[in-house]
């Protein structure tokens, strides 16, 4: 019997993760020092240890405690302005928090580690779709933490025989249940809803880049479809302890800011005010969309939920904790 697991998993995305695996029969225990996770997001059953990733003692003590034969790691900082700001700490918690995930999994003799990466290994591509091939230039402190994680799982699990998988998130939105949302106003999705619910016209950074409408396009995921690639992930790497994948989770269609703003203006009905434009923010790639093939052909596995599902479902949590914006 398995059992995984998952740092991170009393977060945003991480407690979707959690839900899914138990959805999916796996036995799960979540380690996280709820700094941004919420202990009411953890499943009742669900054994919940609190600590952080820096700590080799108290993730001995879980891995030991609960006879865990794998690990998600999904604990890390994630705001990449913060990143820029505070570079020595992401070092710190991103890069040595893995480092010691991993060296506590190698010296328990746990084969098997999936890592949670991010689209920001890539930086500014100008590839039309991104593969897992396209080179990789990180424009942050963040991003670099990111790609230095891949990197350092990789040689790990060669070292010790860990099979594991890093997959690369792009930019998730949504909720599997009010309850469930990102509490978080650093992506465009709560930062738009932010805006339309203080009356204040939605912000558009930048509106003269090379795309058809001059805003930046991004492929948008639902954190459900997330947490299932997760699921499908797993069952590979307790299917081949020979697996070593680097694989984008995506749906391969990009939209644009102007876009995804006119799709939330119609989710909430707030048509206004209208979206005002301001000056570009410094390190914004024009276009970053997934190739989604890759995943599709190592884990079977494709994206269900579109855009305007991603959007209702975090409306339906945003207003969940802010009662105001349904009437105001």
């Amino acid at each position: 019997m398995s059992t995984w697991m998952v740092t991170g998993g009393a977060g945003y995305i991480g407690a979707h993760v959690v839900r899914a695996l138990t959805a999916a029969g796996e036995s799960v225990v979540v380690f996280d020092d709820l700094s941004s996770g919420d202990r009411r997001r953890v499943p009742a059953g669900v054994p919940l240890t609190v600590g952080t990733v820096l700590d080799r003692e108290a993730l001995d003590r879980a891995v030991q405690e609960h006879g865990v034969t794998g690990v998600v790691h999904i604990a890390a900082k994630k705001q990449v302005g913060e990143s820029v700001e505070e570079p020595l700490r992401y070092y710190q918690e991103n890069l040595e928090g893995l480092r010691t995930v991993l060296e506590a999994a190698a010296a328990a003799g746990v084969h098997r580690f999936l890592f949670s990466s991010s689209a920001a290994v890539y930086g500014m591509t100008d590839a039309e779709l991104v593969t897992e091939e396209t080179p990789c230039a990180p424009m942050s402190p963040y991003g670099e933490t990111k790609l230095a994680g891949e990197w350092l799982v990789n040689a790990v699990g060669r070292a010790h025989g860990m099979a594991t998988v890093c997959l690369r998130y792009f930019n998730v939105a949504g909720a599997a249940a009010p309850e469930m949302g990102d509490e978080g106003v650093y992506n465009l999705v709560p930062m738009v809803f932010e805006r339309l619910t203080q009356q204040l016209p939605p912000l558009i950074f930048g509106d003269d880049y090379d795309t058809p409408d001059g805003t930046c396009v991004r492929d948008y995921i639902h954190v459900e479809d997330v947490a299932s690639a997760h699921v499908a992930a797993v069952r590979r790497l307790t299917a081949d302890p020979s697996t070593g994948l680097v694989l984008n989770i995506g749906r391969g269609e990009g939209v644009s800011v102007a876009e995804m703003i006119e799709i939330i203006r119609s989710v909430t009905g707030r048509t206004e005010p209208a979206p005002q434009v301001v000056g570009r923010r410094a390190g914004d790639p024009a276009r970053v969309v997934a190739s989604a093939d890759l995943i599709g052909k190592e884990l079977g596995w494709t994206a269900h939920h579109g855009v305007r599902d991603m959007v209702a479902s975090a409306w339906d949590s945003w207003c969940r904790l802010h009662p105001e914006a349904r009437t105001g």
